[in-house]
Order: structure tokens, then sequence, then C-alpha cells
């Protein structure tokens, strides 16, 4: 009993003084200082070990964030709602764990549920069929579900509450693409106009966070596009203005609402649409990041907080009779959070200095700091970084003759990068040269594709193209055996493997299909 009070408090000074830590922070700054420096953590895929975690949340200590927003979606161990908890979920010993390890780092922990939009992994369960907006887009429940809905976050939000110590509760709200869907919102629509259907729903949502002695967050699109109805949030609501590379404003007139009183946050982002398995768009993180936190500091935002998305939030299903799920999968996925520490020392870069930050001078520096380099190489790693970011579209076909030659180009791009020699950090620099050696891969399997989609393409082609695929899935499992010794203890095993078998699957299905026509 002794040893346990003991630990109890050990854990409680901890808590306090990463809270008090973080307090005294925020009184102390400047003018033009965020209180508010964060990271938000993806999730629904790609899930990180425990042990990762820690590692990660101490790499963002050190690079001064202060605040660690964890949509953690179905890896929450959830007690009453135990059926949306899937088979990556923390213990309670683990969340609690690494909770406690955040604050003793200074960073708070912020639990983010969405409430509104994106709860395919909620509404996949039959438990919750009666809060669906659609059968068969189930990616948003029914804001006139009002009783049963609110018993349901009440009980989310509870227990979120009594794990996490920080001050606020994110409550998602975003993407709500199918509000003033079903008949019932179809009519309050009508009646009453889509903010205030939208706006009741929310402010529910921010009264049971009020009640549970929390401030209610939310992304600040919806609210953006239908304000109408915003004067009736309470003001503790804080908007994230999510931008990740557009037009200031992009969603609506955000002065207007700070002008209603409301608090306002930033959020930039380092993986996001189109960026997946086979391009990253550098560039236009680069330069969010040289933009947006200027703006933000100007705007008034009192905080920043980083995205980096895992996938879209979309998800393609296997359905039954009734449109009852048997599976289901998300759309897009992108190259491990693992190979992103550049960009999170960007950020982190960002947010020291009231002046934008420089990107080509900024990966020079990183190239020479981290990595030993001199200057000529440092310049190499800014030309692979800064190259023209491209997908092959299905919705404009390239033929195999165009989709050769954006290989051929990119491989001189590729050269330089294994040109270069690193003195330090080799496994880091390791994640680049996988990340455009799966690119190459991706690229000689569109090139087949084109020829097979093509108006000239004949069954006589047939074995060509299938001794290019066999040596194209050859390849793939040295690629498959290098992102799991790069990866391994970051992702589970089991995900390691899973993450291989998604990135050849659409290889094996054209393998599959040309096999049967020989």
């Amino acid at each position: 009993m002794k040893l346990k009070h003991i630990l109890s408090c050990l854990l409680v000074i901890s808590i306090f003084f990463g809270h008090s830590n973080l307090q005294a922070q925020t009184e102390q700054l400047p003018n033009n200082e965020f209180s508010i420096k964060g990271f938000h953590l993806d999730l629904r895929i790609q899930v990180m070990t425990p042990k990762a975690l820690n590692e990660f949340a101490e790499t963002l200590s050190d690079f001064g964030i202060n605040t660690l927003i964890m949509e953690w979606e179905g890896t929450f161990p959830f007690k009453k709602h135990a059926t949306i908890s899937n088979a990556y979920s923390y213990t309670e010993e683990e969340v609690s764990n690494f909770i406690s390890h955040c604050n003793a780092l200074g960073i708070q922990v912020i639990p983010l549920q969405q409430t509104l939009g994106h709860v395919e992994y909620i509404l996949r369960h039959s438990r919750y069929s009666n809060l669906k907006e659609d059968n068969k887009d189930i990616s948003q429940l029914c804001p006139m579900e009002v009783a049963d809905n609110k018993a349901l976050f009440t009980e989310l939000f509870t227990e979120l509450a009594n794990m996490h110590h920080s001050d606020y509760i994110h409550i998602g709200g975003d993407e709500t693409y199918l509000l003033g869907h079903c008949d019932k919102c179809i009519a309050k629509v009508e009646a009453e106009g889509k903010s205030k259907l939208f706006v009741d729903h929310m402010k529910m949502i921010t009264e049971i966070v009020i009640g549970l002695g929390k401030k209610p967050v939310m992304w600040a699109d919806i609210i953006l596009k239908h304000p109408e109805a915003a004067s009736e949030l309470p003001k503790e609501t804080i908007f994230i203005d999510w931008n990740y590379g557009w037009n200031i404003n992009h969603f609506g007139d955000i002065p207007n609402l700070q002008n209603q009183g409301f608090t306002f946050w930033g959020s930039p982002s380092i993986r996001s649409h189109p960026d997946n398995w086979y391009v990253t768009d550098w560039t236009t993180h680069f330069k969010n990041q040289k933009e947006f936190i200027p703006y933000a500091r100007e705007s008034n935002y009192k905080g920043i907080v980083m995205t980096s998305w895992s996938t879209t939030g979309l998800y393609g299903f296997t359905w039954d009779v009734g449109y009852d799920v048997i599976d289901m999968v998300q759309i897009r996925n992108t190259y491990p959070l693992s190979g992103f520490r550049i960009l999170i020392a960007s950020y982190a870069e960002a947010l020291k200095t009231n002046t934008p930050i420089h990107p080509e001078t900024f990966v020079i520096n990183y190239g020479k700091s981290r990595f030993g380099l001199n200057t000529n190489d440092a310049k190499k790693l800014w030309q692979f970084l800064s190259a023209k970011p491209e997908l092959v579209s299905n919705e404009k076909p390239e033929s195999d003759a165009a989709v050769l030659k954006m290989k051929s180009d990119y491989a001189a791009i590729r050269t330089l990068l294994f040109q270069i020699k690193p003195a330090t950090h080799q496994d880091e620099f390791n994640h680049f040269k996988l990340m455009a050696d799966l690119r190459m891969q991706y690229l000689s399997f569109k090139a087949v594709e084109a020829k097979y989609n093509s108006e000239n393409f004949t069954t006589s082609q047939t074995f060509v193209l299938l001794k290019k695929l066999d040596q194209i899935l050859k390849d793939a499992k040295q690629l498959d055996q290098r992102f799991i010794a790069l990866n391994k203890g970051f992702l589970y095993d089991s995900e390691l493997k899973e993450q291989n078998k998604i990135r050849v699957q659409a290889v094996n299905v054209l393998h599959n299909r040309l096999s049967k026509l020989k």
C-alpha cells in the first residue's frame, strides 16, 4: 500500500509540474507567441507502438511542442463502448502511462473524439445503426437523434475526461458533407437553416464537454461555411482554422467569428492530399509553414497545431444485404510518420521566429547539421525534396510512354539522392531512399497499367506485361524488407505486413487479370 501511495503521489506531482510548466510558459509569452504549440497525431491507421509514442513525444518536447492532440479513434480502450475499440486498441495502462510521460515532458494531451462526421468506425457496428444519417454512406451520424447522441457522447467524453488531464477536448466537427441529408434533417434545414442544424448538435456536444470541466475545440470549416447560428455556441469554444496551402479564409470569414469573441488556433499539415505512398508534396508543406504560420501570428491566433494525416478519413466497404458492413478499408495510405522528422523540425523552426522560414535554406542547414553533409550534398537533398510531385491519374489517362518519361525524369532525381553519403542519422536518411524507390516501383507499374488500358492493347502483349509485373513483384519483396527494417518497433509487426500487402495490391490484381488471358 505504501508503494502504491508513493507512486500515486509521484504521478500527481509529474502531472502538476507538467501542467504548471505549461501554464508558466503561457503566462510569460511575448505578444506574438502562440500559447499552444501543438501536434495532431492521427491513429486511425498506422497505429504507433507504445514505445514509439513515448519516443515521439520526447522528440516533440525537444522541439518545443507543448500540446499533443490525439485522434485515438478505435485505439482508445473505451469500457462502456468497447464495441468501437479495434484490434490495435491500447490498454488503459498504456494510455495512462503515455499521458503521464507527456505531462512530465511538459506536453498536455488533448483527446480528439469525432462527434458528427468521420464516424464510420462507430456506425459500422449494428449497435449504433439508429444513429446513421445514411445507410450506405456511414461517415456521418444524424444530428436529429438528439437523445441517443447525447447519451453516447456523454459516456465517451466522460471516459476521455477521466483519463486526460488537459483543459481541452477536441470534438471534431469537420467535413460533414451529409449535413441536411436525411428526411428529418431536410425538414429542419428548410425550417431553420443548415447552420442551425449543425450548431444545435455541436452546442449539445460543447455543453457535455463544458459540463466535464473542459473547453471544447473544433475544426472550423463547417461553422465558417454556415456561420449564421454561430453566436449560439458557447464562447469557450475554440475553432481551428486548418489550412494546408490554399487561400486565406478558404472556408469563410474568420474575422467575423473572432469579432463575436471566439478564439482561433491555426493548423497546417505535413501529410495531406495528394500525399500517398508514392508522392509527398514536400514543397507545398514547406510553403504551408512559411506562409500560414506567420499569418496565424498576425491574425491573433492563440495556438498552432500541426496535423499529419495517415489517411483521408474516407473508407471503402464490403457490403452484405441491407448495407450491413462486412469489412471496411481506408482510402489512401501515406508513408509513415517515421519518415517526416525534417518537416517536424522545420515546423519547430517556424514557431521560433517571427520571420517566415526559407525552405531551401532550412533544408540545406538541416542536411549539414543532421546528416553531416557538405553544401553540395545538402543542395542535392533540397533538389530531391523540391522535385515536382506527380501522380498518374486514371481520370486523365497517360500513355505508357508518358509514364516512362516521368520515370526517367524522376530517376535523375533519385540518382542525386543516392549520391549523398550521410555521416550521421543514416536510418532517417534511408527513409528518403526508400520513398524514392517506392516511387520508381509505382511508375514502373503505372507504365504497365497504361499499356494494358491503351486502345492498342491485345492479348498478344500479355506475356511481356506479365514479365514486367513479375519483376515489379520481385523488387517489391526487397522494398518490403527495407520498410520493415526501418519501421520495426514504430508500427506493430502485423501493421508492417498489412501495409506492404496494400502497397502491391494493385500489382497483384492486374497480374491475376493478365494471367487469365494467357
